[in-house]
């Protein structure tokens, strides 16, 4: 496969490595020691080599980032099959990559742990990122998701609030389950997610036996300026594989990144790991039928009522030439759009559009999607207006380099891009509030997944494992997670309760509580179920 960005080792200019030089080029004939006087020193200021190679070391890391730290990158390419469903693609969509069957675009994806360091062990429970960027002829399109369908919870003014319960406690510095399970007691939507992270499918065997969900819903938007929702999910051809406790700790005590390690050797051998992308396609309404609303995160679309379609295939063939380049700093954004893809209202997705471009801004800086590793194709012109900022090193495609802004009356504006097609423009007659949806019914599906989903073997490794990470939470939150459990499902609410030696008949009570609680903040329907 041709690279589709710059080689990030530069070489000489004969195509082979040169011999050593500083960063201005110059030969650096003694690499060992600094200049001194005399062979014991002192040192002197003029160690122009040694003063460059110890301040860039200095600066070798730069921020990791909040979440999904820990990850694992690799580059491949996506081959559409030019259809959804028995339609031609072209009848949901006018994006370019899915329009012919064999259309093959340039993909970069990059796993990952989430609530964990850049240094932590892959076999912890956690959710695990899953982020493509799609290299398409009009521009870059990243896909962020996880390897669950489902999220915590389905607003982003709670996002720091997840997030900080998960990682360590401020204080003793250590993850707790007492922490978890307080904020999970009393968000009764989180327990569609817990349904997922404590059962075996919390611990991926690696990243190729590993799942994608875009877990948001999307928009796609056809010639004709129509809409309809979209829900996207990477199924792996060679299976979703988890892991139990036990297997991951036996694996702990010896690995710490078992994950990234098969994936890169199985690249790296030619058995290059392959998914199928499918698609959830619904139309653009509320949809009142449905007990819950689509566009809420801690739900799956029923797949009876909306089957997927699979829409095309991607490839894993090659691996990053540097480590640091290609997958500390390649950035995602879940507002990486391309014509014919577009926003939902989802509150959860308008929210991580700011967050995960901002965090890049952050981390890398202002010019970060001038790196190799988030670059457009080059076929793609990038033109801008922007200047300056720390790390600039080109002007995007300007003609004329005195001017940065527009209108201006010399004739070397940029134009505005011509539109692909009709423009969609929803219409909204609502009040602007500060509410929670209508149909909130946190209990069903995890019930349902509990009893439909996980065979014998799965309810019992999941309620082992909340008994484990319950195992240092107060009484009553231990009452309050047994009484949620009660709601989905009566044996698991059972099961786990016997396990604990919680009182059934106090765990009712103690979720009866949490359904006050949030009465009294304006939120009557948390507790139905």
């Amino acid at each position: 496969m041709t690279d589709v960005f710059p080689d990030v080792r530069r070489p000489g200019t004969d195509g082979t490595p040169g011999s050593l030089t500083t960063r201005q080029g110059h030969p650096v004939a003694n690499n060992q020691s600094q200049k001194t006087i005399g062979s014991r020193g002192p040192a002197t200021l003029e160690n122009y080599h040694f003063l460059e190679k110890i301040s860039h070391f200095d600066r070798e890391r730069i921020p990791e980032r909040v979440v999904h730290a820990r990850g694992f990158t690799a580059h491949g390419e996506f081959v559409a099959t030019g259809k959804i469903g028995d339609e031609p693609a072209s009848t949901y969509t006018r994006a370019k990559l899915f329009q012919e069957a064999g259309k093959t675009t340039p993909v970069s994806v990059r796993f990952s742990t989430v609530i964990h360091g850049r240094d932590s062990s892959e076999t912890l429970r956690d959710p695990r990122g899953f982020a493509t960027k799609f290299r398409t002829e009009d521009g870059n399109w990243d896909l962020v998701g996880n390897n669950f369908k489902v999220f915590f919870i389905r607003d982003a003014m709670k996002f720091p609030d997840v997030v900080h319960a998960f990682k360590a406690d401020p204080v003793t510095n250590r993850q707790e389950g007492k922490r978890i399970f307080d904020f999970i007691s009393m968000t009764p939507e989180a327990l569609h997610m817990i349904s997922f992270l404590f059962s075996d499918k919390g611990i991926p065997k690696d990243y190729m036996h590993m799942d994608g969900a875009g877990v948001n819903t999307y928009k796609m938007v056809n010639a004709d300026g129509k809409a309809v929702l979209v829900k996207y999910q990477w199924v792996s051809k060679q299976g979703d594989v988890g892991l139990t406790q036990s297997e991951a700790d036996a694996i702990q005590a010896t690995e710490l990144g078992h994950a990234s390690k098969a994936t890169y050797e199985a690249i790296e051998a030619g058995n290059f790991p392959q998914w199928d992308l499918q698609v959830q396609i619904m139309s653009d309404d509320a949809h009142p039928e449905l007990d819950f609303d689509p566009l809420d995160d801690t739900k799956v679309w029923p797949k009876e009522q909306f089957p997927f379609h699979h829409i095309g295939t991607m490839t894993l063939n090659r691996n990053v030439t540097d480590f640091f380049a290609e997958n500390e700093q390649i950035a995602f954004g879940t507002g990486v759009l391309v014509d014919g893809l577009d926003f939902s209202d989802d509150k959860m997705l308008i929210g991580r559009t700011f967050s995960y471009s901002d965090t890049q801004r952050y981390r890398v800086g202002p010019n970060y999607l001038q790196l190799p590793v988030n670059q457009p194709l080059p076929s793609v012109t990038v033109s801008t207006n922007q200047r300056g900022g720390q790390m600039a090193y080109y002007v995007d495609g300007h003609t004329d380099a005195h001017v940065n802004y527009e209108p201006n009356s010399n004739g070397t504006a940029l134009p505005e891009a011509a539109p692909a097609g009709a423009a969609y423009e929803p219409e909204y007659t609502a009040r602007k509030v500060q509410q929670v949806i209508d149909r909130e019914n946190n209990y069903a599906q995890p019930g349902n997944r509990y009893r439909t989903e996980l065979d014998e073997a799965g309810r019992v490794e999941l309620v082992s494992n909340l008994l484990g990470a319950l195992g240092d939470a107060s009484e009553v939150i231990k009452k309050r997670m047994v009484g949620h459990f009660l709601r989905c499902d009566e044996d698991w609410g059972t099961r786990v309760g016997k396990g604990l030696g919680i009182d059934l008949d106090d765990a009712r009570k103690a979720v009866e509580e949490v359904d006050n609680y949030w009465a009294d903040h304006g939120r009557p329907n948390a507790g139905k179920h």
